[in-house]
């Protein structure tokens, strides 16, 4: 075990947690992660699923009123990358194309009339992106994304989390609530807290629905700590060590306080405006109509099991085509009822279109055993690259949650996290460079053991914005 200091046990403890767990994390870094042995990339007829019929849209809407639904927003963060390019023109002054492709274009954003409301006469180029960016002007660069107005319409603007707003009425409502909880970091808790107290009202009269709004921070507990680029801690300039969140992964714990029968997860800055939310509200609904039914199919497998009753063939056959869980065998009765008794999620994916992030594959364990899983470009072996550039679909993080078991309880989801499927990237602090940990992520390793489904939702239903200059795309622009 690393030699502590007493002071540094203590501030281990502090942060929630134990010498223990920092020396596993030592020895993380020192070992590195397995990567993921991927088999094949799941394409239409193996492993995805084409786009579904509308029924599940209706049979959703015919059962919606039976299960207590939460629409899970991770909107941690500031938008610091989202301004990356205007940040790098305050500094350099040299003009870069996506602040030259703003300054073109700023009376098609929606924060245009604000800015102009701020801005000193005869502004120059200068002063207009440091009134877009920082605590001059709007402060956008500090701001998390939940508060940047991304849609104009005629008479009126919208932030994204106003849009969020929209969205959970049209496609999470149940019994006339809907239940919306957005994950945030502490310092921007007050943002969304003014910002909501100003318009749910509205909200709620349009849609005749009554929100019940949650928020939570990430756990101190799940941070990792950093290391030098020889694996020894990494301390501060006063000799503490430094301890960083170890990305969205950490979510999980966020997702498993969440009581609820069916979760909705989608991004804060995956969102649309009006004219272009039909497919989206379409495919959210055919999607939780798969999750009650495959649920349901579930739950009836579990019951013939149970009772002596089941045709292991059936079980079987379900368990394989269905849940895509192959070469598990036919005679073990109890496996199937525990693969069966897991957490579900439903996976709306689309083709790729060259968007940097995970997709799903086949990975198959050091049992033989193939699951489906959604995989990032870092977790795949430089011998698997080729794999990876068969993959036709990109997972844009739309994915509907069944997390009760057969008798109504939640399961405990850190139970079913892939520990190995942590990674390791490097980073600075201060000009110093440091390697740190990303825990398994929310949509890979974090869920590697649940039962999962992959479905194609079209193009239209993902329309991200990671630079400002995604707000000008044609998905963004209401008309």
């Amino acid at each position: 075990m690393h030699d502590f200091s007493d002071q540094d046990i203590q501030q281990i403890y502090n942060h929630g947690l134990t010498p223990k767990i920092i020396d596993q994390q030592l020895k993380n870094f020192i070992n590195g992660f397995p990567y993921s042995n991927i088999s094949s990339a799941a394409t239409i007829g193996n492993g995805v699923l084409p786009m579904l019929s509308h029924d599940y849209a209706e049979y959703f809407d015919a059962n919606r009123h039976n299960y207590n639904i939460v629409k899970f927003v991770p909107a941690s963060g500031a938008a610091t990358r989202m301004f990356k390019d205007l940040f790098e023109y305050l500094s350099t002054k040299e003009m870069n194309k996506t602040t030259q492709l703003v300054i073109d274009n700023l009376p098609n954003f929606a924060f245009y009339n604000d800015l102009m409301a701020i801005l000193p006469q005869n502004a120059t180029t200068y002063d207009i992106i440091e009134h877009i960016v920082t605590e001059r002007g709007l402060g956008y660069g500090n701001r998390p994304k939940a508060l940047i107005q991304f849609h104009k319409y005629p008479d009126f603007n919208r932030t994204s989390l106003e849009e969020h707003l929209v969205e959970g009425a049209l496609y999470s409502e149940s019994r006339g609530n809907v239940n919306i909880h957005f994950t945030v970091s502490p310092e921007h808790r007050s943002g969304f807290e003014e910002l909501l107290s100003k318009v749910l009202a509205e909200y709620e009269s349009k849609f005749n629905v009554k929100y019940h709004i949650t928020m939570s921070a990430q756990k101190p507990e799940t941070d990792t700590i950093a290391v030098n680029l020889d694996n020894t801690p990494f301390r501060n300039p006063d000799g503490t060590l430094l301890f960083r969140p170890a990305g969205h992964g950490t979510l999980i714990e966020n997702l498993n306080d969440i009581d609820a029968d069916m979760i909705f997860i989608k991004n804060i800055d995956n969102i649309c405006p009006d004219c272009g939310r039909n497919d989206t509200v379409l495919h959210k609904k055919l999607l939780a109509g798969m999750a009650i039914k495959t649920q349901q199919d579930i739950f009836n497998y579990i019951r013939a099991i149970d009772s002596g009753t089941a045709n292991l063939s059936d079980v079987h056959k379900f368990i394989t085509n269905t849940l895509g869980i192959r070469n598990i065998g036919i005679s073990n009765i109890s496996k199937m009822r525990d693969i069966l008794n897991r957490p579900l999620r439903i996976c709306g994916i689309i083709k790729n279109t060259g968007e940097p992030g995970g997709g799903p594959f086949w990975v198959r364990d050091e049992n033989g055993i193939e699951t489906l899983q959604i995989v990032e470009p870092g977790q795949i072996a430089p011998d698997n690259i080729s794999i990876l550039k068969n993959g036709e679909f990109f997972s844009p993080t739309d994915i509907v949650c069944m997390t009760r078991d057969i008798n109504g309880n939640a399961f405990n989801l850190p139970e079913y996290i892939d520990p190995n499927a942590g990674f390791i990237s490097e980073k600075s602090k201060d000009g110093r460079k440091l390697r740190a940990m990303e825990r398994p992520g929310l949509w890979n390793g974090a869920m590697a053991n649940w039962n999962t489904i992959f479905v194609e939702t079209p193009l239209t239903t993902f329309t991200p914005v990671k630079v400002i200059t995604d707000l000008l795309n044609p998905g963004h622009i209401q008309h």
